[in-house]
């Protein structure tokens, strides 16, 4: 089963919020309390989607939702934005308190795990744990973004068939060092058929204006004021190095380390198994706190 839910974020944006899966029989946890709440944000291009596999598994102990973020998904896509760090996250809080979620588990992938630290810095009442999956507190630089506008220049769109999205995205893309089936499988994901063949769902400039908004900015400090418990995870071949992630967890109040082997940035879709052992048992623990 899957459940839409609308959720009005800031400035009257109309979000799209994603359930996977039925209720537990019998009320959810053991004792029939109330399931503990998870967001679940998808990082730049993404969409909820992408977490049902996730939620799936979360769904016997946790209220899983997804949130599909302004510019994604069934989203708004508002031309004229905003689409800086504030409305994210005012979008992210609006949605947790219409959801009834708190206190909620903050699961986040790149650009979502950076929009979760960031609520739980400025809201901790809402916030009870915090996953990051590779996402940097360093700054990228301005190199950075004019390396992503010659990759969407490079895009050959429209593609003609989701096979050949596939391929591209997970083979012949230049900027791949080796085949990644799962990054073809997430791109086939954000893509639509037009009239002239496949495109994607979202603006590729909205991209590049919302990715703008923190690319040249570090985010230590936000990073310091998270006092809840949180999971750095990274892959061994991610682009969050391990060294930066374990100076995250140094600086995080209660921060702790996980490691991936055999992952990249989409870990949690190229090793969905070895993420759900990574980030239930911290779940788990985190919702049992008193």
């Amino acid at each position: 089963m899957v459940r839409r839910i609308d959720v009005t974020g800031a400035g009257g944006v109309r979000l799209a919020a994603w359930e996977f899966t039925d209720p537990p029989k019998g009320g959810g946890l053991e004792d029939g309390g109330r399931r503990p709440g998870v967001l679940l944000l998808h990082g730049l291009m993404g969409r909820a989607s992408h977490w049902a596999h996730t939620a799936r598994q979360l769904g016997a102990t946790h209220r899983a939702v997804a949130l599909d973020q302004r510019g994604h998904g069934r989203s708004d896509k508002p031309a004229e934005g905003p689409l800086d760090r504030t409305a994210y996250v005012d979008d992210a809080i609006a949605a947790i308190e219409q959801l009834g979620l708190p206190p909620v588990a903050l699961v986040g992938h790149a650009m979502g795990a950076l929009t979760a630290w960031q609520v739980a810095a400025r809201r901790p009442d809402l916030v009870s744990a915090l996953v990051i999956c590779d996402m940097r507190a360093s700054a990228l630089g301005a190199a950075s973004q004019r390396e992503w506008a010659e990759w969407f220049r490079s895009w050959p769109v429209p593609f003609a068939t989701l096979a050949d999205v596939r391929k591209w995205f997970g083979e012949d893309d230049p900027v791949l060092e080796r085949p990644r089936p799962a990054r073809g499988e997430f791109f086939a994901e954000v893509m639509a058929e037009r009239a002239d063949g496949w495109r994607p769902v979202f603006s590729r400039r909205q991209m590049l204006r919302a990715r703008e908004t923190w690319v040249c900015d570090a985010h230590w400090e936000e990073l310091a004021q998270v006092g809840c418990p949180a999971l750095v995870v990274r892959g061994l071949d991610a682009e969050l190095g391990r060294a930066e992630a374990q100076e995250m967890v140094r600086v995080l109040s209660h921060g702790e380390y996980a490691e991936i082997p055999d992952a990249g940035h989409l870990l949690p879709w190229e090793r969905p198994d070895a993420w759900h052992r990574t980030i239930e048992p911290f779940l788990r623990s985190a919702a049992a706190r008193p």
